[in-house]
């Protein structure tokens, strides 16, 4: 399980949200996608804060954490029954 990571985020400025999950944090983009198919989300900080940003890549909202890391997959155990 990748938990979010806690990033302080200064308010109007632009950052680039992490897809491939190879740069350093695992969060902000450094260019470590290159030659792939991956394109960083770009997002602006609406207020000077700490965010948790999302490390799991699953979250419905990225690049902000909605705990999508905790939620545990439903297995189909039907097989079981027969």
């Amino acid at each position: 399980m990748k938990h979010p990571v806690r990033t302080y985020l200064q308010k109007g400025k632009t950052y680039h949200f992490c897809t491939c999950s190879q740069s350093e944090d695992g969060v902000i983009c450094d260019g470590s996608h290159k030659g792939t198919d991956f394109t960083p989300k770009e997002f602006i900080a609406t207020r000077n804060s700490e965010f948790l940003l999302c490390l799991c890549k699953n979250s419905s909202c990225t690049p902000f954490c909605d705990g999508a890391h905790a939620k545990h997959e439903k297995l189909d155990l039907d097989f079981l029954l027969d």
